[in-house]
């Protein structure tokens, strides 16, 4: 019975974690809340503060009890760092992504055992199921909130201990039970930005911990159009903030040349130097590890979270690396960032962009 099982579910403040606790409640199982925080607040901004209250009037409610965990030094340390050193070369991490593998599935999970849970449940868009004896990760039901990119360096052992008691509901029908069930935060706004850092102007932000470096920024031709603030604060792709004057289409970073830097700029959002047919990728992550590889193979795959799954063949696996061509050429497809693999509604893995061609 469920009633035998406990399950910690971590706690954001939001409505998706609420109701995750709401329905394993309602289904039996011994429930507690667990929540994170992971970042020192500004003393101008307490948003924190604000989630931590939301979360206990949420226990109150249900009438289970409720822990707070400081990762703060773990965060800093074992994500924040590392996506910093890429910053400074020029690369763009996704900070939610090595969140996920290295606190909130692995430090946040040992500590929910810890404390005596069965299973520790999260509020993700996503899904699982048992096939041949391995957990599978699977796209959530509402496509347009489906987390499972996010989630791709998940092992199949990981997943075995985890429960996305929302991942069979769309956002719509999450709220509806909220405000059914009079939970206060039911109509609160999802959590934007950078993971467990908030919703701030990024660049601002990022100048605390790295320094300007001003260079030119050239048009591919290599005329001079404005200087940029440091490599560091734009993204492959990007068309806000490069205050570059003129008249015709907005332009667009194309690349970066670390060696000179450089930026390079190229107008139009359809430019042919924003597009790569192929890539290199790095810290390979299947999440099962026997996934079955048969080169080459034809999967779909995204390299970014917004993207609808494109059609792609893995050509080549060496060591941690793999290489990939698609049969439609992709848009600003950027160093850092993840390119993840699926199959169906399978989500297989995935790894690190290294380069593009």
């Amino acid at each position: 019975m469920n009633a035998q099982k406990v399950v910690a579910v971590g706690l954001s403040g939001g409505v998706d974690s609420t109701i995750s606790a709401y329905l394993l409640k309602k289904q039996g199982y011994k429930v507690f809340g667990l929540f994170m925080k992971n970042w020192q607040d500004d003393a101008s901004d307490c948003t924190a503060k604000k989630d931590f209250e939301d979360v206990v009037k949420t226990c109150e409610k249900l009438e289970i009890d409720y822990y707070s965990i400081n990762f703060e030094k773990e965060y800093f340390e074992d994500v924040f760092s590392k996506c910093l050193k890429d910053f400074k070369f020029g690369i763009t991490p996704n900070p939610d992504i090595l969140c996920n593998k290295e606190i909130k599935f692995k430090l946040f999970l040992k500590k929910a055992i810890d404390l005596g849970a069965d299973f520790l449940a999260t509020g993700h868009y996503a899904q699982k199921s048992l096939i041949n004896e391995n957990y599978h990760l699977l796209k959530g039901k509402d496509l347009n909130k489906d987390q499972s990119y996010f989630l791709y360096t998940l092992k199949s052992s990981i997943l075995k201990k985890v429960l996305f008691p929302i991942g069979d509901l769309t956002k719509t029908e999450v709220r509806k039970i909220a405000k059914e069930q009079n939970f206060l935060n039911h109509a609160k706004k999802d959590s934007t930005g950078i993971c467990f850092i908030g919703k701030r102007k990024f660049t601002q932000f990022l100048s605390k911990f790295i320094s300007s470096n001003p260079g030119p920024i050239k048009t591919l031709d290599g005329d001079i159009k404005a200087e940029h603030m440091g490599l560091s604060f734009y993204t492959i792709g990007q068309r806000k903030g490069l205050e570059v004057g003129g008249k015709g289409d907005a332009w667009y970073v194309a690349k970066k040349d670390l060696k000179t830097n450089t930026l390079f700029i190229s107008q139009g959002k359809n430019h042919p130097s924003l597009f790569s047919k192929s890539l290199i990728a790095h810290n390979l992550t299947w999440v099962v590890d026997d996934f079955d590889i048969k080169l080459p193979m034809g999967l779909k795959a995204k390299v970014r979270y917004r993207q609808i799954e494109q059609e792609c063949t893995i050509e080549k696996i060496e060591n941690d690396q793999v290489h990939v061509s698609f049969r439609e050429p992709q848009r600003a497809i950027t160093e850092g960032q993840s390119i993840v693999f699926y199959q169906d509604d399978i989500c297989l893995g995935g790894a690190i962009i290294l380069k593009t061609f």
